[in-house]
């Protein structure tokens, strides 16, 4: 084996792990954060978990993803650790059928059937197809089953390179001498299987090595059964790194992912090798075949699965042995759920934001309504609970922002990418509504200081103009959080009413002022609160406007404002008309 069998060994390696890099995104892509949400909702009874751990690390083809997804759901407070010690065991499961698809490239046979179920006879119609379909097709979703198929095929491109380029081996006695020595140590062989995909961080990707190797036939059940036990091992190094830094619970998942393959390992081991000193198995001599290697594979996540659910509360007991309780700073939690290992499926870490900025839109919609309410009826607990609302909003924010940017640095479907500007634009106009909150109560701290009140005509007008007000914030939030259009679309004709009331509210003041009914001061307070409403009601309709947008795509803010609001629009002037009807001043 000269230098260009290794070049072109290494050459088909980045091949097979770029294709089942793109293959995953694109699986993850398609499933929108869904497969995820699965996770997160049905994981209360073991075997259950388990499925649905299996079922969706089959699906984005990486055990690894899917546990440090996990690690993320437990450190948010989404899941607790219970319910994530199911879904590690699934997921190692679920990583076996990447090696039966794989063992389909040592199918033999002249039959037509055959050679098609072959995948250097399938995957070029597989690669034709997904190019088609990225370059060609205009909806992003068939884009991104394009990308699934195309990375399927380099997948198996790169597997089939790599199996050229090692058949040179079987000649090479250093390295046929190199197996026989894993297969008369196993532990060696558990240490070089572990290693190997603690490097490539892919029990994956170093199972379908394995199995390109064992093309040469060089390599016995023997030595391949200790090889794939340490890949089992080493697979957990990504959850383990990625666990750090997080809360006790979320590395308490990590070393049950740890101990589940450490212990299963151990357990398969001795049995298998107990048995084979008491009765020596006849094949452990032979070549071990990509169909074999799948077997063992998944045989012992099977087995091991099955002999440790029963002790799943054990495996959670160590895990907190090992990682003893500590205080941790409290979270709210809407920012828990901005953890960074959501990143990795920018869809669903899209999903996760959208719920942050929801308890952030409810903080300021609790800071408004309180700052209201002080008007009449000022007390300091409450206007030092508005201050307190209106800090929590401005950090929503700044952590928002910063996460929804990481986010906007992946490669997103254009449905994703419009979701982030959204929330980005949202986010803004919620910050600035606590802070309209902030200045009325600030206000009406004035008011309280100096003893002073409005008349009983102003109290009703105001009265009315409030209660617009808390509408068309209650509606905002509600179409916001629930991506509710129909409500969204009943913001802008409200707003409208809100705008008329403002000026109708001045006018009447102006004339008590001149009946000497009311003060100059007063009439500046009075100017204050209505100012801030009013612009509270514009961030409204900013924020109905951004959902609708997203929703429909393909129109500027200013165009569809101008259009919603044309003398033909039938439903907007029946909508202005019932509003105007509701908060008419006295």
């Amino acid at each position: 084996m000269d230098i260009f069998n290794v070049l072109t060994m290494l050459g088909g390696l980045a091949l097979f792990l770029y294709g089942m890099h793109i293959m995953g995104d694109g699986l993850a892509k398609v499933s929108g954060g869904r497969l995820e949400e699965i996770l997160e909702k049905f994981t209360s009874r073991p075997i259950t978990a388990v499925l649905l751990g299996a079922g969706v690390t089959a699906v984005i083809q990486s055990s690894s993803a899917t546990t440090v997804m996990v690690v993320g759901f437990v450190n948010s407070g989404i899941m607790k650790l219970s319910q994530a010690v199911g879904i590690i065991m699934g997921a190692n499961i679920g990583t076996t059928i990447t090696s039966w698809v794989l063992s389909l490239t040592g199918i033999e046979g002249d039959g037509f059937l055959l050679q098609m179920l072959k995948p250097s006879s399938f995957s070029p119609i597989l690669a034709i197809i997904g190019v088609f379909l990225i370059l060609f097709a205009k909806s992003m979703k068939k884009k991104d089953v394009g990308t699934i198929l195309a990375g399927f095929a380099i997948l198996m491109t790169g597997m089939d390179t790599m199996s050229g380029a090692v058949k040179p081996l079987a000649e090479v006695e250093e390295f046929t001498n190199l197996f026989l020595l894993f297969g008369n140590n196993p532990v060696l062989g558990v240490v070089a299987g572990a290693i190997l995909t603690a490097v490539i961080q892919s029990s994956s990707a170093s199972v379908g090595i394995l199995q390109a190797l064992c093309k040469t036939g060089s390599v016995s059940y023997s030595s391949a059964l200790p090889i794939i036990m340490g890949q089992n091992i080493g697979t957990c190094v990504t959850a383990l790194l990625s666990a750090i830094g997080a809360n006790k619970n979320a590395k308490r998942a990590a070393c049950v992912h740890f101990y589940f393959n450490l212990i299963g390992t151990i357990a398969f081991m001795a049995a298998f090798y107990i048995i084979n000193a008491i009765r020596p198995f006849t094949f452990m001599e032979d070549a071990v075949g990509t169909t074999g290697i799948a077997v063992i594979h998944s045989c012992f996540n099977v087995a091991a699965t099955l002999i440790l659910l029963p002790f799943r509360n054990a495996l959670e007991k160590l895990a907190t042995l090992t990682i003893r309780d500590v205080q941790e700073e409290e979270v709210r939690d809407g920012l828990r759920l901005l953890d960074e290992r959501f990143l990795e499926k920018p869809a669903f870490a899209i999903a996760q934001t959208r719920k942050a900025a929801a308890e952030m839109a409810q903080a300021a919609k609790e800071a408004l309504y309180l700052s209201i309410n002080l008007i009449d009826n000022y007390e300091k607990e409450n206007a030092k609970k508005v201050s307190e609302l209106e800090d929590l909003v401005d950090r929503y924010e700044d952590e928002l922002g910063t996460y929804l940017m990481k986010i906007s640095n992946a490669d997103l479907s254009n449905r994703d990418s419009q979701t982030v500007s959204m929330l980005l634009h949202c986010i803004g106009d919620f910050e600035r509504i606590s802070d309209h909150a902030c200045n009325i109560m600030e206000t009406a701290k004035q008011v309280h200081n100096k003893n002073e009140s409005f008349s009983d005509k102003a109290r009703e007008e105001l009265f009315v103009y409030e209660n617009a007000i808390k509408e068309i914030l209650s509606m905002t939030c509600d179409a916001f959080e629930k991506e509710n259009t129909m409500l969204a679309a009943r913001v802008e004709p409200l707003e409208e009413v809100i705008d008329t009331l403002n000026d109708e509210l001045k006018k009447k003041h102006v004339k008590r002022l001149r009946k000497g009914k009311c003060t100059i001061e007063l009439g500046f307070v009075l100017s204050d609160i209505t100012t801030n409403f009013e612009r509270v009601a514009d961030h409204c309709s900013n924020i109905a406007v951004s959902v609708i947008q997203t929703k429909e795509e393909g129109f500027e803010s200013h165009e569809y404002l101008d259009r919603v609001k044309g003398e033909d629009n039938i439903e907007f002037t029946n909508r202005y008309k019932e509003y105007r009807k509701k908060y008419k001043l006295p």
